[in-house]
């Protein structure tokens, strides 16, 4: 009569479950913990000099004392933000190179444009929160208004000759200001430049009326008395511009805000333990004194939280963003 294998026993299948669970998660800890063990890249869609780079290279510093490895910035700017997203997405997924994009390119572009090179969600997914900051609503020193009451009856009167500036169609200041439009029912008309910089240089000689601009990009001229700010869309004023009311405060609409997010995002399929220890020692980094006095000096407001939290925010600003691009009819070949 052949012989019979006995079958295993329930507490020898359990004992052999947990010693493979063990020897997994032995495995992932060490592999955690050796990471990093070769310098980190960080692709970013910035201008070398402008405030997101110049801050993320103060953090990057900070982050390669911590993790003793170097963690160096790329600049690859232009082409909507697409040539640096193109340089991660095409990277190994081995949690050494990152991309740091705003909110525009998250989740903005993809109800903007009618031709995409890719789909950024599908590509991409959140690994650390950076900043985020405000607008402000800039005009001429000499302006004569004193409100954002004032800035309604301008346009009401002017009806569609009121210009506002921004740094190109789809901007977040050509958005804020299409978002304004419909709130308060008027029409305005746009001026686009090619720089940031030449939007409030237009607006602090008179050329157009006024812009949205954050304490980083307006902030030289308002402290050099060339422009001023009528008011801030915030749920509440800024630190360090506490005379510059809310616009809800400014007699505007209710509630109104616009803001931009800077935040670090990886290419899908990049191990989660690498994200988790990426997104630590960004905020380690973001605590630090001398950080939080440099994001100070730009308005910026330190951003902590997980990469979940962080999709959630993204989702919720796609909705918004969908919603004024229908509204407005805004579009981008």
């Amino acid at each position: 009569m052949p012989s019979t294998i006995p079958a295993p026993s329930p507490i020898s299948i359990m004992k052999k479950f947990i010693a493979l669970y063990l020897n997994v998660f032995i495995c992932i800890n060490a592999f955690a913990q050796a990471y990093p063990d070769k310098p980190i890249k960080i692709v970013t869609s910035f201008s070398a000099g402008s405030g997101p780079d110049a801050l993320l290279r103060n953090v990057s510093e900070k982050m390669s004392k911590s993790i003793n490895q170097a963690v160096i910035v790329d600049n690859r700017p232009g082409g909507n933000g697409w040539i640096a997203a193109d340089v991660v997405r095409k990277a190994p997924t081995d949690g050494y190179t990152f991309l740091q994009v705003d909110n525009t390119h998250v989740a903005l572009q993809q109800h903007l444009f009618k031709k995409m090179p890719f789909d950024f969600n599908k590509e991409f997914e959140p690994a650390a929160p950076i900043f985020w900051t405000n607008f402000f609503i800039v005009v001429p020193m000499n302006s004569p208004w004193t409100s954002v009451a004032d800035l309604i009856a301008a346009a009401k009167e002017k009806n569609g000759r009121l210009s506002f500036g921004s740094w190109g169609v789809g901007s977040a200041a050509h958005l804020g200001a299409a978002l304004l439009e419909t709130e308060i029912g008027y029409p305005m008309l746009h001026i686009p430049f090619k720089e940031i910089p030449q939007v409030y240089n237009a607006v602090a000689s008179g050329d157009i009326d006024w812009a949205f601009g954050t304490a980083a990009s307006a902030g030289p001229l308002y402290r050099g008395k060339k422009v001023k700010f009528l008011a801030i869309a915030a749920p509440k004023r800024l630190d360090g511009y506490n005379d510059v009311p809310t616009v809800t405060e400014a007699n505007g609409p209710k509630n109104f805000e616009l803001k931009t997010w800077v935040a670090i995002y990886a290419a899908k399929g990049t191990p989660k333990v690498m994200l988790d220890k990426f997104n630590q020692e960004m905020r380690l980094a973001l605590l630090d004194p001398d950080i939080q006095k440099n994001m100070r000096t730009f308005g910026f407001e330190p951003w902590f939280n997980l990469p979940a939290e962080v999709q959630k925010e993204a989702d919720s600003q796609s909705k918004k963003f969908a919603t004024i691009v229908k509204t407005t009819k805004i579009s981008i070949d």
